[in-house]
């Protein structure tokens, strides 16, 4: 069984992205964080980063009620779990900014956004980046660290049962840092806009964020992580993962002109 070691301790655990899956992810990482300290385990720093504020629409659909309508969606949910649990979650209001606002090592950045430029600034974050992203009733997690193509290629069969490196999300699905190649009309649209219309299911958020957080325990707990992407469908009530291997991995780094 191969998993990932990619050599780190955890300083830093940032969550970009408060909307449908970001603000469940971030409700578990709380009650995560919260039990490693009752139990006397280190525990890194917790940042929620989202410019956006609590729209009326996003009551009941996301982890908002009606009196957040009006405020920052991660200073709303850093407040609410620091009061709670006791904890010192730190909330940035802003726009994701690698340079003021990531550390440089030390760092598993998670990302919960839903446009390409959020995604083009997680790539250049330094340390481990776990993705997530859904469709109507589907979605995936993804976690790695290294964007190189040639270097993946380099360490594709591990050392010994253990792979340092596994591909980045950018690297297994380049497309999530290009636009929509044909613009629809729900292309603009949040996942709270999506379950209004009846274009998302209400519930697939909260399976994503549940996979996000069985990947962010483990990293946190240090358990073997064994799979480095995960389907996930609310339909057929179902996960599945691949297992960390060159020949699961062959198929995600292989360049156009080789296919």
């Amino acid at each position: 069984m191969n998993i990932f070691d990619p050599f780190m301790h955890l300083q830093t655990v940032t969550v970009v992205g408060m909307g449908g899956t970001g603000s469940q992810v971030a409700r578990t990482l709380a009650r995560a964080i919260y039990d490693m300290r009752r139990a006397r385990l280190h525990i890194p720093k917790l940042v929620f980063i989202d410019p956006d504020v609590v729209e009326e629409k996003n009551v009941g659909r996301q982890l908002f009620a009606a009196g957040d309508v009006g405020q920052n969606k991660s200073m709303v949910l850093a407040r609410r779990f620091n009061q709670a649990l006791g904890l010192e979650i730190a909330a940035i209001d802003q726009l994701l900014n690698i340079r003021q606002h990531i550390e440089r090592t030390g760092n598993l950045v998670i990302g919960c956004v839903d446009n390409y430029d959020a995604r083009r600034e997680l790539a250049k974050a330094e340390g481990i980046w776990l993705d997530a992203g859904n469709h109507f009733d589907s979605g995936q997690v993804c976690i790695g660290n290294m964007l190189d193509h040639e270097t993946m290629l380099r360490h594709i069969k591990g050392d010994n049962g253990k792979y340092r490196y596994l591909p980045s999300p950018a690297l297994l699905f380049p497309q999530l840092l290009e636009p929509e190649p044909q613009p629809t009309p729900q292309a603009n649209l949040s996942c709270a806009d999506l379950v209004v219309s009846g274009d998302q299911h209400l519930l697939i958020n909260d399976l994503v964020a549940c996979v996000v957080a069985g990947y962010v325990y483990k990293l946190l707990h240090r358990q073997p992580i064994t799979t480095f992407l995960s389907y996930v469908s609310i339909d057929s009530l179902s996960v599945r993962s691949l297992p960390i291997c060159r020949d699961e991995l062959m198929p995600y780094l292989q360049e156009p002109n080789d296919a």
